[in-house]
């Protein structure tokens, strides 16, 4: 650990390093490897590409299900598809994983 950071709480030493949150490498490591197929989670079975031909950012943008129920906005499938396609068309399009979670946000 850093010396002047020990004192600080996880958030700040984050915010002092411009690190993510273990929460969010997960996150995106898990979104890539199921669209690029290297999970034993079906993209199909949860996720879907929009298919607006005019959809601003990347080109891999996922299409975001209607839920009518609270418990279902809970789940990693709708969870996660905001910050997906918040990621700019660079870090989508990555080679490997670890090109991926190299790149910063």
């Amino acid at each position: 650990m850093i010396p002047n950071l020990m004192d600080l709480a996880y958030e700040q030493r984050l915010a002092k390093t411009k690190l993510w949150s273990l929460e969010d490498r997960c996150t995106r490591a898990d979104l890539y490897k199921i669209i690029q197929g290297l999970s034993t989670v079906r993209f199909n079975t949860f996720l879907e590409f929009s298919h607006n031909e005019r959809t601003r950012g990347h080109s891999l943008n996922l299409h975001k299900k209607c839920v009518l129920t609270d418990l279902r906005q809970h789940f990693f499938s709708d969870r996660i598809v905001n910050k997906w396609n918040t990621l700019s068309e660079d870090i989508v399009s990555s080679s490997s994983l670890n090109n991926f979670k190299g790149k910063p946000q």
